[in-house]
């Protein structure tokens, strides 16, 4: 048996890049001390701060909805609620939709679903049977941040907490980086700077392992959906998780390399790629760089 590095209690778990063997209480504490850094390092949350999780049922929403709760509940001038984005999808959203009702009847937390169906006209079933040119995953990004945006300028959300950890992160940055796109680096998450009709982000979990997510769930009785999206097999993000995973068996400590060096070198792409000035749609009057988004060009394809 193992002992925790911290005090003489069995240890849960052992944390490969930093040499520690952690019982359940020391876990959740190095957990959560690094969620609050991390949440402090990425802007104060003013007064009468109007905060939406987004939420799909998963491991890493559902565990950033409690950590939400956790430091803003104790703020009467901060109001959380939590946001779902139905995209349509049988056998699996509507499932793991029970568990966020769940979740947010239990922590007294109002909940709001916006549907494909009503922001694009078709489900995300429907629209797989469209287009056999553009990945699923192409669709369901843009129209997931469309829903979100649009339905958060609706509520009145300052701020959108998301639940990318740092397995999400260094794949992201892995990826723009394989296919050359350093504007859209530029643009990842979190947000310094706002603008003009987006809603910015916040990313609680972003240094902290899938892993070590999924753990503190389990350490803390938080109840998820635990599907895989069917659409999720034919996505090139895989292909470089699967990557990321082996180098980080290899060499401990490589996704918060990844992530701390993208950290280092994000002011300069900044300086070389600042937020572009946005335009108005000349569809559905959301931001963009364009005449018309990118959102309305896709449901222009599936119409």
């Amino acid at each position: 048996m193992k002992i925790c590095s911290k005090c003489m209690k069995p240890a849960v778990t052992f944390i490969r890049y930093n040499g520690t063997h952690l019982c359940k209480d020391h876990f959740i504490s190095y957990f959560e001390r690094r969620v609050k850094k991390d949440i402090k390092k990425q802007g104060k949350t003013e007064d009468n701060c109007r905060i939406a999780v987004a939420i799909s049922g998963g491991k890493d929403s559902t565990v950033a909805l409690y950590i939400a709760n956790d430091i803003f509940s104790k703020r009467a001038n901060v109001e959380l609620i939590a946001l779902t984005v139905d995209e349509g999808i049988l056998g699996y959203r509507d499932e793991s939709i029970n568990f966020v009702r769940k979740n947010c009847k239990k922590l007294g937390i109002k909940h709001h679903i916006v549907t494909f169906k009503d922001m694009v006209g078709k489900t995300m079933d429907e629209i797989t049977t469209k287009d056999n040119n553009q990945s699923e995953c192409s669709y369901c990004g843009v129209f997931r941040r469309l829903c979100l945006n649009k339905k958060s300028k609706e509520l009145g959300i300052n701020k959108l907490i998301t639940g990318h950890n740092l397995d999400d992160m260094a794949q992201s940055i892995l990826m723009n980086f394989v296919n050359g796109d350093t504007q859209k680096l530029a643009r990842l998450g979190p947000h310094r700077k706002i603008q003009p009709g987006l809603i910015p982000r916040m990313l609680p979990l972003i240094s902290i392992p899938e892993k070590e997510v999924a753990l503190y769930a389990i350490m803390k009785n938080i109840d998820y959906h635990d599907g895989i999206c069917p659409y999720s097999t034919n996505a090139l993000r895989g292909y470089f998780r699967d990557i990321i995973d082996d180098l980080e068996y290899g060499h401990p400590g490589t996704r918060h390399s990844i992530l701390n060096s993208y950290e280092n070198i994000k002011d300069l792409l900044l300086e070389k790629y600042p937020p572009a000035k946005l335009n108005e749609c000349q569809k559905c009057s959301e931001p963009t760089s364009q005449n018309i988004c990118k959102a309305c060009i896709l449901k222009n394809r599936i119409s």
